[in-house]
């Protein structure tokens, strides 16, 4: 007996019919996400990276209000997100503030980076649901078709094993279309997931330098800024930790690149 799932598929019921259109659509869903991640990954790191130059720039110069007016030039990127809400903290933080600017900015990019984080994975709860739920829709295909072969024996009295073969073949490739569906799905959440763990990881190490900057600079009030942003005092050696090395261990723009 030849394997032919034209054949099969034309003469499912109804219900595997439905069964199996929903899974194509989940199917559908799932590499109509994974698409849209990639080249929305794709390109915010292109992005990042020409902005990182121009950051790392502004921040030798200690230009935070230019750096804010630059970050506000990227809508909808993470990581001019983060940097902007902190230049924009640190330039509003009066002088008599109850809490010093640099706690200020800390909190800042800290909740910044929880809704870069929420933005990042858009989408993955899809792909999620789409590997973990369709074996078990296909599997639900399976279990009514093998109950339909089951009642079309009893109604003929008619038994044997080439009586029921045809209805459980039928029944079981809803089972194999389910298994077709999540695999890939499963492969491409697992892909994306760790994108956005690099995302978020470079993200997190951008911010914490970026933290470390305006610590250094924590005896400059933030009301005093000028045309060109607060008048900056010397920064201790090595503690620029944005625009050298710093306690992360590689550069600001190695960090930027991670993200995305």
């Amino acid at each position: 007996m030849s394997f032919d799932i034209g054949e099969i598929l034309g003469e499912m019921g109804a219900f595997a019919l439905v069964i199996v259109i929903s899974l194509g659509l989940l199917g559908l869903g799932a590499v109509t996400v994974f698409l849209e991640r990639l080249w929305v990954y794709s390109r915010h790191q292109r992005r990042t990276r020409a902005l990182s130059v121009d950051v790392r720039e502004l921040l030798r110069q200690n230009d935070f209000a230019a750096l804010e007016r630059r970050c506000a030039e990227a809508p909808g990127l993470p990581f001019a997100d983060v940097l902007h809400g902190g230049a924009r903290v640190y330039l509003a933080t009066p002088e008599d503030s109850a809490l010093p600017a640099a706690e200020m900015v800390r909190r800042e990019v800290g909740r910044r980076i929880e809704g870069a984080s929420a933005e990042v994975r858009r989408g993955m709860g899809l792909l999620a649901s789409v590997g973990s739920i369709s074996p078990f829709v296909g599997l639900l295909g399976t279990v009514v078709g093998i109950i339909d072969a089951f009642e079309g024996i009893a109604a003929e009295g008619a038994g044997g094993l080439g009586a029921v073969s045809a209805g459980i073949a039928e029944a079981l490739v809803v089972t194999a279309f389910g298994l077709l569906i999540a695999i890939p799905a499963v492969l491409m959440f697992n892909y994306l997931n760790s994108r956005v763990d690099t995302v978020l990881l470079g993200l997190g190490q951008a911010a914490s330098e970026f933290v470390d900057h305006v610590e250094a600079r924590a005896g400059t009030p933030a009301g005093q800024a000028g045309a060109h942003g607060p008048a900056a005092r010397p920064l201790p050696r090595g503690s620029a930790t944005l625009l050298h090395t710093g306690g992360h261990g590689g550069t600001f723009a190695q960090s930027a690149s991670n993200v995305a």
